[in-house]
């Protein structure tokens, strides 16, 4: 039986570009009906929201590997990713090519993967961990909170 997966992935920069950070929730269905978790927020330095919302792909794309996933259903907040990833819009932003290239290139990794878009409100926890990744680089310093 193949290992499924669900990846939560969010980017976010404050300012765009601004200092920015990721964040991601895997979800793995293990053949016994249990469902392990992890997790993963990192600050990534200078970068704008998309950027943000690719390098948070490729990082839970790179952790789903190594956990071995096979079938994986990745949820997204920012449609645009989505649409890209889906062929329905082209990749236009010189910056954001090599990072669509790459996640492209990773997808052969699985078997199946599918890109979803859902709501923002459907991806708190990937959120909160790029607040995290943000909030725990600047402590001390107000820069709002990425939405």
């Amino acid at each position: 039986m193949a290992t499924k997966g669900k990846l939560f992935t969010d980017g976010g920069a404050r300012g765009n570009p601004g200092p920015a950070g990721i964040g991601g929730v895997l979800k793995i269905e293990a053949d016994s009906g249990e469902t392990r978790t992890k997790s993963f927020k990192e600050y990534i330095g200078e970068a704008t929201n998309n950027q943000a919302e690719y390098q948070a792909l490729l990082a839970g794309l790179r952790l789903a590997a190594e956990l071995k996933v096979e079938e994986l259903i990745v949820n997204l907040d920012s449609e645009l990713i989505v649409k890209q990833l889906r062929g329905e819009y082209k990749v236009k932003n010189v910056d954001l090519k090599p990072l669509f290239a790459e996640v492209l290139k990773r997808t052969n990794q699985f078997s199946n993967i599918s890109f979803q878009h859902v709501p923002r409100e459907k991806n708190t926890e990937a959120d909160a961990l790029v607040n995290k990744a943000l909030d725990g680089k600047f402590d001390g310093q107000d820069f709002g909170n990425f939405h």
